[in-house]
């Protein structure tokens, strides 16, 4: 699965909302601070999942972004599909022809039911991750996810930005 600009900072903006305090708006200005994006590009993304439905603006001196929902309520398969695309068997069969205009294997293939199991594996695993469950520091987060997916080690000791 490729994971793009726009649903990785879009992913980050929305966990900046779900952070807040029930009730309390976030200023894009704020989320670009933490995230280290441009206010610009935050409000682009904020935008993309107002009009979904994720989020809602106030505006004012005093505005800013509030969640819609609960984090315990939204999952990841919905922010990935609002931001971007879920991947599909249909899409890897069709994207991947060689010189032909349909895969030559198209009729009888073996490796089209790796690709969808996988497939199905990671969109069932995103539409049962909710955001709720990655508000906490990045190994309570793996060992909960770990016990769902059976990974004994998580993130297998190592944060994926090599801190600590």
């Amino acid at each position: 699965m490729k994971i793009t600009a726009q649903e990785e900072y879009g992913l980050r903006c929305l966990l900046q909302l779900a952070r807040a305090p029930q009730g309390e708006l976030v200023s894009v200005k704020e989320i670009g601070t933490r995230e280290g994006l441009s206010p610009a590009y935050v409000e682009k993304l904020l935008r993309v999942m107002s009009r979904s439905g994720l989020v809602h603006s106030v505006r004012g001196v005093k505005g800013g972004y509030i969640m819609n929902r609960p984090p315990a309520q939204v999952s990841l398969g919905e922010v990935i599909r609002v931001l971007g695309t879920m991947p599909s068997t249909s899409q890897i069969c069709t994207d991947f022809t060689g010189n032909q205009q349909a895969c030559v294997h198209f009729s009888d293939c073996g490796i089209r039911s790796v690709w969808s199991g996988l497939t199905n594996y990671i969109q069932s695993f995103l539409d049962q991750t909710t955001l709720a469950s990655l508000l906490g520091q990045e190994y309570a987060v793996a060992e909960q996810l770990s016990k769902r997916t059976g990974n004994k080690n998580g993130t297998n000791g190592t944060p994926l930005n090599g801190g600590g």
